[in-house]
């Protein structure tokens, strides 16, 4: 455990970054653009809000155990970013569970480029996540 203590991460701290601004813009999205979020869309917070706490904890006491808890939720996180992107994009993808009330999970908010729509930008943060978490798992090792 001392050995993950030893150096500085940057990869800790760009995990932290990442998750930081996906909340963010979740946050300026729903608040100040006034966008409903969509059942997925609650899901996706609900694993990167803590993420943001989690990073910030494990950044500023330069601990990287922490990536026992991150990279499962970034992980799950990826998975529902891709199935509601997926349902987004691919017509007559139900996703797991059809949206029933609410704002559609199939309804794009933003579709910058033809591609990049929220869940786009979640899943974005989630895979990067991901592999900075990975990264420090590999470099730690050595």
């Amino acid at each position: 455990m001392s050995e993950e203590k030893s150096s500085p991460s940057y990869f800790l701290y760009l995990a932290w970054l990442v998750a930081m601004i996906a909340t963010l813009g979740s946050l300026y999205f729903s608040e100040i653009k006034g966008y409903i979020p969509c059942e997925l869309c609650w899901y996706q917070r609900i694993l990167m809000y803590p993420l943001a706490l989690i990073l910030g904890i494990g950044t500023f006491q330069n601990d990287s155990s922490v990536k026992k808890f991150v990279l499962p939720m970034s992980m799950i996180g990826t998975g529902i970013s891709l199935m509601h992107y997926l349902e987004q994009k691919i017509p007559g993808f139900g996703g797991f569970k059809p949206c029933k009330s609410g704002v559609p999970c199939n309804a794009e908010y933003i579709n910058w480029f033809g591609f990049i729509t929220i869940p786009f930008l979640a899943l974005t943060a989630f895979v990067l996540i991901t592999v900075f978490m990975i990264t420090l798992t590999v470099k730690n090792r050595k």
